[in-house]
């Protein structure tokens, strides 16, 4: 057994010895590489490496099938069979499982299951490095400090199962963060990025554009809390429509638990909820924002279930031309509500049929606000999704086409579902980083919006 090391071997000898009625185990392999940096210096990077495995035992009985779930890090051979043992237990001392449902099979094999997996390494930073050394000279040499860091990580997922499917998902993850501050740290301004390789990174046009908005912070301007004509940004636009995906649960709208309940009973599923021609959809097969093709879930919730693993992931509109189409479903739950399979997919796009950049919306604006990013958003009010957080790093006063100088920030108060509702103009949808959400989703694509009367409920006293 101790020449057992490969993922699939790992896999495949956890198959065998489970004596459970059913089985599904996932390895993920795990590699990463960061570069940090503060006041124009690079101050640390690294590489590491790790593997979990999960193994997922379900078990018939009486009353119905239990499962049980358990994961594990650094696991080795001698790791397999101890760990095997855990999930049947796991499962055996569980009642029935609500979302049981046959394991999934007649899913075709990935040709490269047996592959070694993918990893990362300090070489994907291999042209980003030099370029963010000559911006680092560029910042010094224009009185401002650069801090940040990026991060690359790449995941080989192998999912094997005892109804015979083979699967395997390559996914590579990447993000930038840079923030430029005055040598006083009175002002800062932020940009990010996600990638898949960073090779679609430039560090000049971020510090450049940065560079800009430090500029106009040189003026400041004192505004009151109210509503405000504002340009979200895409990342912002993001950050909020991810947390509205987040609870797109069928089941939970059904039972009138969430903002896609429909008064009375139901859910709003065919309602308009925008006038702007506005698709919301995901698509595992997006260039460039590419995820698994298939369900891997560690564990089961409102929005995902165990055994769903393998279950292939198509693309879905889940806002059609403004009008709401689909909503987040499991098999168990699809059943329950008698809406289609819909899983959830592991990116977000949003695409508004405009062709205007966020610079261009700005210079058509008589008077409004302009954000740079949201954050520490919490929600407040599920009935409504009503959700607080705050603006941050640069919030800008547009007058007359014009930035005429720096805001302070604010704390807002907005639904993302009534926000759709007012928004005047979408424009051109980009790739963007979720600023907020970054450690938990960062394959985004979205448009900058208008919104003519957003929320800065009260004003916020952070940088």
């Amino acid at each position: 057994m101790s020449r057992v090391s490969k993922p699939y071997e790992i896999v495949e000898r956890a198959l065998e010895l489970s004596r459970a009625d059913g089985c599904v185990v996932i390895a993920d392999e795990e590699s990463s590489a960061n570069l940090r940096w503060a006041g124009n210096a690079l101050t640390t990077n690294g590489v590491t490496r790790g593997r979990t495995l999960t193994v997922i035992a379900t078990v018939d009985g009486a009353q119905g099938t239990a499962s049980g779930v358990v994961s594990r890090s650094a696991v080795t051979a001698d790791d397999l069979e101890p760990l095997v043992r855990a999930a049947e237990e796991a499962a055996r001392s569980a009642g029935p499982a609500e979302d049981a449902q046959p394991l999934v099979e007649g899913v075709p094999a990935s040709p490269d299951f047996t592959d070694a997996p993918a990893e990362t390494s300090s070489a994907v930073f291999g042209d980003f490095a030099p370029a963010l050394g000559e911006a680092f000279a560029r910042a010094r040499a224009g009185g401002r400090e650069l801090y940040g860091f990026a991060s690359h990580e790449l995941t080989s997922t192998y999912l094997g199962t005892s109804t015979g499917l083979r699967l395997r998902h390559d996914q590579p993850n990447g993000t930038l963060e840079l923030n430029a501050k005055s040598p006083d740290r009175s002002r800062s301004a932020w940009a990010g990025r996600a990638t898949r390789d960073f090779k679609d990174v430039d560090p000049a046009a971020l510090d450049a554009d940065l560079a800009v908005r430090l500029g106009w912070a040189e003026r400041r301007i004192e505004l009151p809390a109210g509503r405000y004509e504002t340009l979200l940004p895409p990342t912002a636009v993001a950050d909020l429509l991810i947390y509205q995906q987040w609870n797109a649960a069928a089941r939970d709208a059904v039972e009138g638990r969430t903002v896609f309940s429909k008064p009375g009973g139901g859910t709003r599923l065919g309602e308009t909820l925008s006038r702007l021609p506005l698709t919301l959809r995901s698509d595992p097969n997006e260039p460039g924002l590419e995820s698994a093709p298939f369900v891997i879930a560690h564990s089961s919730g409102d929005d995902s279930s165990v055994f769903d693993n393998g279950l292939p992931v198509g693309p879905v509109d889940w806002v059609r031309d403004g009008k709401l189409e689909r909503l987040v479903t499991t098999r168990h739950s699809a059943g329950l509500t008698r809406l289609p399979v819909a899983p959830g997919a592991g990116n977000l796009i949003l695409d508004g049929g405009g062709e205007r950049s966020l610079e261009e919306m700005a210079a058509s604006t008589g008077r409004g606000l302009l954000l740079t990013c949201l954050w520490y958003i919490r929600e407040v009010d599920p009935a409504t999704l009503l959700l607080t957080g705050l603006t941050r790093d640069g919030v800008y006063l547009v007058e007359n086409g014009e930035v005429v100088g720096e805001v302070n920030n604010f704390r807002f108060n907005e639904s993302p579902v009534d926000l759709l509702s007012r928004a005047s103009e979408a424009g051109r949808t980009e790739k963007t980083l979720p600023r907020e959400w970054s450690d938990w989703f960062t394959r985004a694509a979205m448009p900058a919006l208008r919104v003519p009367d957003f929320n800065m409920s009260s004003v916020s006293k952070g940088v």
